[in-house]
């Protein structure tokens, strides 16, 4: 018994083992058909889901014509009042008929976009699943990505490249035209459609105006080097451009050479000719488009600068979306304006390279209005705009900004707030503080001190309030530097034009700061609209702003005021002069008078106004502001603020609640209401002394020119040029906001050594 059980025993073990050993790999092979069945169940599942969404984004497509095909792809910009002031690349387009473009280029283009275009049928499923395994996988091998040749037509004629605007939606509705396209038009067609849309850098449409622009001659005789060139640009075309950057253009050329040899389009041996071919060769020494603009684009240069940065800014590309931009512009203000820096009929400029730079921007919604970057400027296209350039002190403009402005602000200083004109040492040096009359004053009201502009109260100001608050205070009217801001900033701030008017535009809307900008609408190709406006930011009191213009209306309408050669008879304004010295290691070149920078901002109700004049190079040779010329600044203002207020109200500021009025010694002064200053009546001066702030060794010395030199030198010309406005009554303060943000060009403030006087 025991041996049977024994024998059952292993019997029943061999069954065991011989069931662990045969049973297992039937299980997983029907496991593993299960899992292939699910997962092609799911295939199958989401294929058909995938194509009812493909679909449902399809049925609304928007339609596509020939017209659309075949037209360039200019960027359309407009003025405030709809009127077209430009066409981005609306040159004479040298349209190229299908059987006029080279086989050699055709080949060329489908080799580099679409090596299977005259397979596919407008789509390409193997493209796409390479493109998206590549995208997996991280292999260069998608470069080319998913998109054939027909797909990026469509693309171009109906759709925005903007990378916010390219959803699953789009892409299925691009994928849909792209087949219809196919079915309706030839090969040969779409090529020609593709070949003439393409953007070619430069303001440049098409191949065949490529091949005029960069070779000087058609595409037929062209070299098959210089053909790979022109079909590898549309990628990338400012990159690749082969007079700018030949190094990439070099890479770039190579690269579709090496396509039409892989694609079997021409030999090895005749891909090596063309690729030892120098990228340079045969390239035009003076390339030009023949191009037209409803304007004299040389009016609107330094506005359509900003206009297409902002545009990129929002992420789309003017040059390829064919975009409609509807822009602030005031194109009459703007002619008016190019009139006054370029002609000879409102301000006697001193020579050809005197420069300057204005801004004019609405205060109560941050719209720049008119815009000039600089004079005698020639056909540059996009130059130097010296109306966003921060790379110049404004002098004394600073003052409101900086000093003034924060201490009512935080410390509730009223205008009769006396403050020292007295000798001063910049902490931790030996270096004097001067004025332009190397003279003292005494104990003197802080109006007096801002409308005369001088300069030791002004950095005792900015002592008492502080570096920290004086920081705050800027940074709330959109002025910024990287490095820590010092005393001397306090007469001069490293900020550009179009930073000062919408800075100064806070203190003539009473309080609030609009980011400046230019374009309020954009329209893509198809039909979206996105809206842009400037949300306002409460920079400071009600209070502050009506103050701080009060006090500055005395710089252009008092006696001795240093604007005075800004004013204009009757119209409600204010405003601050600005001039600065040479440095320190350069000043003994120059008359002990000349100055290197002269600015003057203003304001009314409806404008604000900043110009700088000067040179752009700080040398001899170049010049240099003699007394006289650094009013010209301030002609500049008067001319194009006589213009422009003509066609408005004159509207004076209304006193809010928050403000007291009271008459001391004999003067009409402003009170911060409850502030302690208000209840006494008196305003006792702080220590004010030279301990309260450490700093480095300083790199301004501010002077402005005297109230009678200022106003009486250019006489001659001012009686000229000013008008008389006549005033009107109003009621309430304007400080109005928006509903969305929009961004606009505006470069950081940087420190530099040079120094500014006044």
């Amino acid at each position: 018994m025991q041996s049977n059980n024994h024998n059952s025993d292993n019997n029943q073990e061999h069954r065991t083992q011989h069931s662990q050993l045969t049973s297992p790999p039937h299980r997983r092979r029907s496991i593993f058909i299960r899992i292939i069945l699910w997962l092609f169940s799911l295939f199958i599942i989401a294929l058909i889901a995938g194509a009812g969404l493909f679909m449902y984004y399809a049925k609304d497509a928007p339609s596509i014509s020939e017209k659309q095909l075949s037209s360039d792809e200019a960027t359309v910009i407009y003025d405030k009042s709809g009127k077209v002031i430009s066409r981005l690349g609306a040159q004479d387009r040298d349209y190229v008929k299908a059987d006029e473009i080279p086989k050699t280029l055709k080949s060329a283009v489908v080799s580099i976009e679409d090596k299977r275009f005259y397979k596919n049928n407008g789509v390409d499923p193997v493209r796409i699943l390479g493109a998206t395994f590549a995208n997996i996988s991280g292999s260069s091998l998608g470069l080319q990505g998913a998109s054939t040749l027909t797909q990026q037509l469509v693309k171009l004629s109906v759709f925005s490249t903007s990378a916010k605007d390219r959803t699953l939606r789009v892409k299925a509705q691009e994928a849909w035209l792209a087949i219809q396209v196919d079915k309706k038009y030839s090969k040969d067609k779409i090529l020609e459609f593709y070949i003439n849309k393409v953007y070619m850098g430069n303001g440049i449409y098409g191949m065949g105006t490529a091949a005029k622009y960069y070779y000087g001659k058609s595409l037929s005789k062209l070299t098959l080097a210089q053909m790979a060139l022109l079909a590898g640009m549309p990628q990338a075309p400012t990159s690749y451009d082969p007079i700018k950057y030949p190094k990439y253009a070099l890479s770039r050329r190579n690269t579709v050479l090496q396509a039409m040899v892989n694609n079997n389009v021409i030999t090895k041996s005749q891909a090596t000719t063309a690729s030892n071919t120098n990228i340079k060769t045969g390239l035009a020494k003076n390339p030009s488009v023949s191009g037209s603009s409803t304007v004299n684009s040389k009016v609107v240069d330094a506005y359509l600068k900003q206009v297409i940065s902002s545009v990129e800014a929002k992420g789309f590309n003017p040059y390829t979306d064919g975009m409609k931009i509807y822009t602030n512009l005031d194109l009459a203000a703007q002619k008016h304006l190019y009139e006054i820096g370029n002609t000879s009929n409102y301000v006697q400029y001193p020579d050809s390279k005197f420069q300057l730079g204005v801004s004019v921007t609405n205060p109560n919604n941050g719209k720049v209005v008119a815009m000039l970057g600089g004079r005698q400027t020639g056909n540059v296209t996009y130059g130097l705009n010296r109306a966003v350039q921060t790379d110049r002190s404004s002098g004394s403009t600073s003052k409101p900004l900086m000093d003034y402005g924060p201490a009512i602000q935080y410390l509730n200083w009223p205008t009769s707030r006396k403050v020292k004109d007295e000798s001063f040492t910049y902490p931790g040096t030996n270096i004097k503080l001067y004025d332009f009359d190397k003279q003292y004053q005494g104990k003197i009201t802080m109006r007096s001190a801002l409308v005369q502009s001088r300069n030791i109260p002004a950095i005792r100001t900015l002592q008492d309030v502080g570096i920290s608050k004086a920081t705050t205070f800027l940074s709330r009217l959109g002025i910024s530097q990287k490095s820590t801001y010092s005393l001397q900033n306090g007469i001069g701030l490293y900020i550009s034009p179009l930073q000062e008017s919408a800075a100064y535009a806070a203190f003539a809307n009473g309080g609030t700061y609009y980011k400046p900008y230019y374009v309020n609408k954009i329209v893509t190709q198809s039909g979206k609209t996105y809206h842009y406006s400037s949300k306002g930011k409460r920079a400071m009191s009600k209070a502050t702003a009506y103050m701080i213009t009060d006090m500055l209306k005395g710089v252009i309408s008092s006696s001795t005021g240093t604007g005075t050669t800004a004013n204009i008879s009757g119209l409600y304004q204010a405003g601050k002069s600005g001039t600065t010295a040479y440095p320190s290691d350069i000043a003994d070149n120059y008359p002990s008078s000349a100055s290197m920078d002269a600015w003057f901002t203003g304001y009314t109700r409806h404008y604000s106004m900043a110009v700088w004049t000067g040179y752009d190079h700080q040398n001899t040779a170049s010049g240099f502001l003699s007394e006289q010329e650094t009013v010209l600044s301030q002609q500049i203002y008067r001319s194009m603020m006589s213009y422009l207020s003509t066609y408005v109200t004159n509207e004076d500021w209304v006193k809010p609640s928050s403000v007291t009025e009271k008459t001391v010694n004999g003067v009409k002064e402003l009170f911060k209401t409850n502030s302690s200053y208000s209840s006494s009546g008196t305003s006792d001066d702080y220590s004010q002394n030279n301990s309260s702030s450490s700093s480095s060794t300083p790199f301004t010395t501010s002077r402005d020119t005297s109230a009678s030199s200022s106003s009486n030198s250019n006489s001659s010309n001012s009686s000229s040029n000013s008008s008389s406005i006549t005033s009107s009554s109003s009621s309430g303060s304007s400080s109005s906001s928006s509903s969305s943000v929009s961004s606009s060009s505006s470069t950081e403030s940087t420190s530099s050594s040079s120094s500014s006087k006044e």
